[in-house]
């Protein structure tokens, strides 16, 4: 999470309160999280969109809507998961992969935006 945050805008949810320690849900406003996942996906980094509890839908999480977040941030939703066999290789290659995928999505997102 730390390597996640370095990038401008970062939000990883629920960071400050006890939760798994193995799974992160984290956005940047402006991201939207089925092009990152496709992103993710073709550098071999397998992420979801959004909470397990909303795995398959295409709307944002309801759960982080209650939560207060725009839609501009719960849109950009992704989870990622550490297992028993990851390694601090794969977490450095998934850091280069997120750094890759938010210079040219985060950046990309705000110009269409703008």
């Amino acid at each position: 999470e730390a390597g996640l945050k370095e990038t401008p805008g970062m939000i990883v949810f629920s960071a400050d309160v006890p939760r798994l320690p193995n799974t992160t849900l984290f956005s940047v406003p402006g991201l939207r999280a089925e092009t990152a996942v496709i992103g993710f996906d073709l550098a071999g980094i397998s992420v979801s969109s959004g909470s397990a509890c909303s795995s398959g839908k295409v709307q944002p999480s309801h759960v982080l809507e209650a939560m207060g977040y725009r839609f501009e941030v719960s849109q950009g939703a992704v989870r990622l998961s550490l297992g028993w066999s990851t390694t601090e290789t794969d977490v450095d290659l998934t850091l280069k992969a997120w750094r890759k995928l938010a210079d040219s999505l985060v950046k990309g997102e705000r110009r269409n935006t703008a």
